[in-house]
């Protein structure tokens, strides 16, 4: 016996005290952000999908696909995220504990049981809750193409088509995640860094909540701060509209057409322009509440770049007869400067392009901020790469080999071996199942039904190749780096020169190749927040798929019920004064369809086209990253380097338009004082109250604009007759040509 403890004990001699401790970080997880924020303890008897999750996160889920879905046809066009849904569920599921009866309920025939109240309300069913919220705030991309057929195109849509696009585009996810959380989820190298912020939200939240001396609760400061958000989104919406976008140089020069395209914030470079509406602040760009610094400071460093230096020069240099059109807009034009009559050139039975209208009408022409929109998303793409391989290239390699390795082994962290010992997996034939239905049901939805979305077999089926091509490489770098390349521009080349002049085809075949992987990296990103956290695998699988059914299937009712009944939704020309129903992404999706779907990329961006030198800034993007990698060696003290973002700079106005200067630099100015003053100086109250500050006031935002709309829009009441019911920043001359001789309605004439 003791011969052989002493043999063990030679054994263990040469194991070092470094590679014990590397063992040890291994055990816990070999990414240390994930070993300081994610603990490792469970308890499995903790119950997490209950009547309280399923009836709170259902509500959620219904709430946010309503609201968000309601505010996407307005003007200013509010997203709610799922951080204020996971704030205001707290006390209430509190309050539920509290107050539900415990005794268990029965149901007849089927022997089954539940409680109201299974006890304390715990944090499992609270992350629950909140990917039913996630479902629900997410925007549903397909609901674009219903809008646009209906309102743009003026054809009919079947019902029913319309619906099992929303579903399968939307659900179709799934199955790539299926197939790839091996990789993307069971793999501690694949640590997904923004679920980190929600465990620490989480954690943060149900730590006791000691009311500081002379301070409120965060529940107190939640509910005074939704009272006057709610308050005061009454002057916005309906009292003094125009008050979402002050442009002070165009009160001052009323008759200029220079200074108004300077000055206008809806319509111009923005500059003097500002808004006081908590929706233009965070209605397209997101809450400045919730991005960090850094983030802000590359964003507004971009936005100053394009808007300030690059459009200038293109545009008083008259770069593609710029000085014809209006400086910044989405809509296209012909070669007179006039909007493009998209009539003329459209075969009406076939809906496809007649090419015999189109040679004898006119090409299609752009503003110059949105041909060179176009070449900075080109850009974008290449930068992400590049960007990726110079920053993160060896240690995504090095996490992607240990990756391939832990799967043959089965071998994984602390966190993924408690979750494999305490709960049962979701079988691989689950997924399965869900990708075989919803495919046949997209090819069925796209040949079916007199074929009205224009997409053969073929595309569906190419367009599945290309999201389960990308799923893996583009979530290899979204799980390490938190950036996620878009797909949008390569899906929309891809078909738009294999199958030009079909419009819905176009828009179709993107959506199910871009969108169907973005959501499979959401289902994946939330299957690890459910490994972090402890979460039954089974549980989150079926509140997902619950959760993506109902918000697709509340979204497509609430765009199809708008769409029904707000007379001349979208088209501007014929909405009253003061009417938010002015579509603004529609619109830009509307111009998408005709660039590459109508007219295609050949006639646009190829050598038949105006605008073949966009095809550079493939190249630029590529490059561009390279200068901030070799400065970055050269100076490795200067930290501030790396924080040097090139594909967020290039990206930075992507959604411009719908997103407006004013919208872009009121984001800022907010996100400058917040997260860069506040979090520096007052760094303890930051942490306290800036997310439920953001939260509180999306939430009281959407109330009132709920309780307007049902009060007073829906019976044609916008408000009072004044010069602030516009919704606009009272700068009329910003959209003119000033190319000589151009003629526009209501501008002055330049010789």
């Amino acid at each position: 016996m003791a011969a052989s403890v002493a043999e063990k004990q030679e054994h263990e001699l040469p194991v070092t005290k470094k590679e014990e401790e590397e063992e040890e970080e291994f055990d816990n997880s070999p990414i240390e952000e994930v070993r300081l924020t994610v603990p490792v303890t469970d308890d499995p008897t903790v119950p997490a999908l209950t009547f309280r999750t399923w009836f709170l996160g259902l509500i959620a889920c219904f709430g946010l696909s309503f609201i968000n879905t309601f505010f996407g046809y307005r003007n200013n066009a509010l997203g709610i995220g799922s951080v204020s849904v996971q704030i205001v569920v707290l006390p209430i599921g509190k309050l539920m504990a509290a107050t539900l009866p415990t005794k268990p309920i029965r149901i007849p025939v089927l022997g089954w049981s539940f409680s109201l109240n299974p006890g304390p309300f715990n944090m499992k069913e609270h992350v629950l809750i909140t990917i039913f919220a996630n479902c629900g705030s997410g925007s549903v991309y397909a609901i674009h193409i219903v809008t646009i057929v209906k309102t743009f195109y003026r054809r009919n849509l079947h019902l029913i088509a319309g619906f099992l696009l929303v579903q399968t585009t939307q659900m179709l996810g799934y199955g790539w995640a299926g197939i790839f959380r091996k990789y993307l989820v069971d793999s501690p190298y694949m640590w997904w860094p923004s679920n980190l912020v929600q465990v620490s939200l989480f954690r943060a939240l149900h730590d006791a909540d000691a009311r500081p001396k002379g301070g409120q609760t965060r529940l107190q400061f939640f509910l005074i701060a939704l009272a006057c958000g709610f308050a005061y989104y009454i002057v916005p919406n309906y009292f003094f509209p125009s008050i979402s976008a002050l442009s002070i140089v165009c009160w001052i020069w009323k008759r200029s057409v220079t200074a108004q395209q300077i000055g206008s914030g809806y319509s111009g470079l923005g500059i003097g322009s500002f808004g006081l509406d908590w929706s233009a602040i965070a209605g397209f760009t997101g809450s400045p509440l919730a991005t960090p610094a850094f983030a802000i400071f590359n964003i507004m460093g971009g936005f100053f770049l394009i808007i300030y230096v690059l459009l200038p020069i293109t545009y008083w240099s008259n770069a593609y007869e710029a000085k014809k059109f209006p400086i910044f807009t989405s809509s296209v034009f012909d070669i007179d400067g006039n909007t493009y009559n998209t009539t003329r050139v459209i075969e009406p039975k076939s809906f496809s392009l007649d090419l015999d209208a189109y040679n004898d009408y006119s090409k299609i022409y752009l503003s110059i901020y949105f041909s060179f929109a176009y070449g900075l998303s080109f850009a974008t793409l290449t930068a992400t790469i590049s960007h990726v391989a110079l920053f993160h290239g060896k240690s995504i390699l090095d996490l992607w080999r240990r990756t391939t390795a832990m799967a043959k082994d089965q071998f994984g962290d602390v966190h993924t071996k408690m979750m494999k010992k305490n709960y049962k997996s979701v079988p691989q034939w689950w997924f399965q199942v869900v990708l075989v239905l919803m495919v046949a049901l997209a090819i069925f939805t796209c040949e079916g039904f007199g074929k009205q979305l224009q997409l053969p077999y073929w595309g569906v089926l190419l367009a599945c190749g290309v999201a389960f091509f990308f799923t893996l490489p583009i979530g290899i770098i979204n799980a390490t780096t938190n950036q996620q390349p878009g797909l949008n521009v390569i899906t929309e080349l891809i078909i738009g020169y294999m199958y030009p002049g079909k419009p819905l085809a176009n828009v179709s075949f993107k959506t199910y190749g871009y969108i169907s992987m973005t959501n499979a990296l959401w289902f994946l990103q939330d299957f690890k927040l459910g490994v972090y956290m402890k979460v039954p695998p089974r549980s989150m699988f079926w509140v997902q798929l619950v959760g993506t059914f109902l918000s697709s299937a509340v979204t497509f009712g609430t765009a199809w019920w708008l769409l029904e009944s707000v007379d001349h939704i979208c088209v501007t020309e014929l909405l009253p004064e003061g009417s938010p129903w002015t579509c603004p992404s529609d619109r830009v999706f509307y111009n998408a369809s005709i660039i590459w779907g109508l007219i295609g990329p050949l006639r646009m961006f190829g050598r038949l086209g105006v605008y073949p030198e966009m095809n550079y800034f493939f190249l630029i993007g590529l490059l561009a990253p390279v200068p901030v990698w070799l400065l970055s060696r050269a100076f490795p003290e200067k930290k501030w380097i790396k924080l040097i973002n090139i594909p967020i700079i290039l990206s930075s106005t992507s959604n411009m338009p719908p997103t407006r200067s004013v919208h872009m630099i009121s984001y800022g100015i907010v996100g400058v004082i917040f997260q860069y003053f506040v979090y520096r100086r007052y760094k303890a109250w930051w942490a306290r109250h800036t997310y439920i500050l953001s939260a509180a006031l999306d939430a009281g935002t959407a109330f009132m604009g709920l309780l307007t709309f049902y009060t007073l829009q829906t019976y044609g009441i916008y408000g009072m007759e004044w010069w602030g019911l516009a919704a606009d920043d009272h700068c009329p001359l910003a959209s003119c040509p000033t190319a000589p001789g151009a003629v526009a309605e209501g501008c002055p004439a330049f010789s």
